[in-house]
């Protein structure tokens, strides 16, 4: 018989009671175990360990298999993973309960999910942005095509999914250009009338590096005098939200992610704005940012915003300044790390909702914007799943049904009904 890996003798087993051979069965597999379940959290439940297998097979051979290619010159690693993304696209099928398309606002290919039952109420709308590391994905995966379903029928709310435009083929700020253009169409009088949405009860969300892009775009919409007042409700599942400190306590913590490795983020937010084969490695060294960047780090002072049991025995030291020789905009721009910007923008922010999960390299940058934005006073609901992994909202579907991934989709959903 094979349990984790190791063969267990069935005949041994038969001289043993039950109650023993179950004892020698969950020993064995705790012992011989692959060294990457080490890194997830004791508490899982159980009945995802067989999901879980799979899982990690599944991530790191795609892992794998990118390095490998580009390693070898066939392919370069987002086109690699890029690819294998493609093959979990979906079709927009309705259902009896939504009505589901593919089209285009400004231009901007989007999935509209709309529910057929008829309601006397105008309805509330949620504009989706998909993660992936601004280099993959797409709102047409079949994780956020369930997430966007169930929303839409949980809520009798207008979903709209957002395919904005990706790295590297397409640097930054095309994406923030792209979800701008998106939310202004659908704001627009008309539009709302069409889809009977009541325009004071409409949220921008999105995970990963689209909860980034959702903190981003509802800044610069709270800064707009046409806008700013149309947007009710954020939210944000595990956001990556600044790129100034590499070496906050949870980039070290989990260095080595199941699903999002330092260095993996590393490559990807470079790749979100420049093709430039110096600045990961000088990042993986925190000796990334100019001199003239030294204002900006009272911004992102882990020490000050994090909550004492996140500190640890980390000690803060501010990164070496002035190391790169080459010039990176981007890396002093609020629009890419959305904790840049001062006490009088947050204060700006509406009601937002903000999950952030144990094993992230990207925790600690929720956790920040948490402390900030309740600092000048706004309403943030903080989910903090001790069990939770980076990534795992894109494992809920099929195959896995990952557990973890349907608890933060069923707490983000929930937090909407209650506050939309």
């Amino acid at each position: 018989m094979l349990v984790s890996g190791s063969l267990i003798d069935n005949s041994d087993n038969k001289k043993l009671g039950r109650k023993q051979q179950q004892t020698i069965s969950d020993q064995k597999k705790e012992s011989n175990a692959w060294d990457m379940r080490k890194r997830l959290p004791a508490v899982l439940p159980r009945r995802d360990d067989r999901f879980l297998r799979l899982e990690t097979w599944g991530i790191f051979y795609s892992k794998s298999k990118a390095t490998l290619f580009e390693n070898i010159g066939l392919m370069k690693y987002e086109e690699v993973l890029s690819m294998l993304v493609k093959l979990d696209f979906t079709k927009p099928i309705s259902d009896e309960n939504i009505t589901v398309t593919d089209t285009t606002f400004s231009g901007i290919p989007v999935r509209l999910y709309l529910p057929k039952r008829k309601s006397e109420r105008q309805r509330p709308a949620v504009i989706y942005l998909h993660g992936g590391g601004f280099i993959i994905g797409s709102c047409s995966n079949s994780a956020y095509d369930l997430l966007n379903r169930e929303t839409a029928n949980k809520l009798d709310a207008v979903v709209v999914g957002v395919d904005y435009r990706l790295s590297p083929q397409y640097y930054f700020p095309a994406a923030i250009e792209d979800i701008l253009s998106v939310v202004k169409f659908f704001l627009q009088d008309k539009i709302i009338e069409r889809y009977r949405v009541d325009p004071m009860r409409i949220c921008i969300a999105g995970d990963s590096s689209g909860g980034s892009l959702t903190a981003t775009v509802t800044q610069l919409l709270k800064n707009d005098p046409v806008f700013k007042n149309k947007i009710k409700a954020q939210a944000l599942i595990y956001p990556g939200l600044q790129v100034l400190d590499t070496l906050a306590p949870s980039h070290q913590e989990n260095e080595h992610g199941l699903l999002l490795t330092r260095d993996m983020a590393i490559k990807m937010i470079c790749l979100y704005f420049t093709n430039d084969e110096v600045l990961p490695q000088a990042m993986r060294k925190n000796q990334h940012m100019p001199q003239e960047s030294r204002h900006l780090f009272k911004f992102v002072n882990w020490s000050n915003f994090l909550p004492d049991k996140y500190k640890k025995n980390y000690i803060y030291m501010e990164p070496v300044l002035g190391k790169l020789n080459l010039s990176h905009p981007a890396l002093l721009d609020s629009r890419l790390s959305p904790l840049l910007v001062n006490d009088s923008q947050l204060q700006k922010c509406p009601l937002t909702y903000i999950l952030t999960c144990q094993y992230d390299i990207l925790r600690d940058d929720g956790l920040m914007y948490v402390t900030r934005l309740r600092n000048v006073g706004v309403n943030v609901v903080h989910d903090h799943l001790e069990d939770g992994f980076h990534g795992a909202l894109s494992f809920m579907s099929s195959p896995f049904y990952l557990q973890l991934g349907i608890r933060v989709k069923d707490k983000y959903i929930s937090w909407l009904e209650e506050n939309l």
